[in-house]
């Protein structure tokens, strides 16, 4: 197995990079947001996931271990292939889908393109016993009413559900418990 792959960045596509690697360009399918990190001359660093099926063989790259993780439990979901836990990932960041499965919100996973109710929920059953409690994650994940608005309202504004739970957690910790105060503290974290 390719467990990693440090290279220069030689080309860059919507879904993936070609990292150059002692003359050979190894197509590296990643996330949107690594993609657009990723910039042509660079040296990067990626977690590897090699998959191998009976026509082809992809390799599907991560910035962290955890990605990794969480791309190797998405495909132990009955239904859920490569091309769709990678999808997931560009959507949700590993601590959306902890806080979704420890809350037990299959919703949050209709957000990705491809996935439906039943496969959210799929998702959420598979990972239930999977995902361990990371540092008293589990306690905290849950989110109440007034910040599950304070997301939607973010996400109808356009945000990514990434970019919205990053807001959230910006908003300190004594502030009021007031939807359009939590949401003005929220839209200030992306001025």
């Amino acid at each position: 197995m390719i467990s990693s792959v440090n290279g220069r960045v030689a080309e860059r596509t919507e879904d993936s990079l070609v990292v150059e690697v002692g003359g050979v360009g190894l197509e590296v399918f990643t996330t949107a947001d690594l993609c657009h990190q990723a910039e042509v001359g660079k040296l990067i660093s990626l977690q590897t996931y090699l998959v191998v099926r009976e026509t082809e063989l992809s390799l599907y790259g991560f910035s962290t271990r955890e990605e990794r993780e969480f791309f190797t439990l998405l495909l132990g979901v009955n239904g859920v292939g490569p091309r769709l836990a990678l999808a997931v990932l560009s959507t949700l960041n590993p601590n959306a889908i902890r806080r979704a499965v420890f809350a037990e919100q299959p919703e949050v996973f209709n957000r990705v393109s491809g996935v439906g109710k039943t496969t959210s929920e799929k998702i959420l059953l598979h990972l239930r016993n999977k995902i361990k409690d990371v540092d008293g994650f589990e306690a905290a994940a849950a989110l109440d009413d007034l910040d599950t608005e304070v997301i939607g309202a973010l996400t109808a504004l356009g945000y990514s559900i990434v970019e919205a739970q990053a807001a959230l957690q910006s908003i300190p910790k004594d502030a009021p418990r007031d939807v359009e105060e939590r949401l003005r503290l929220a839209l200030a974290y992306f001025s």
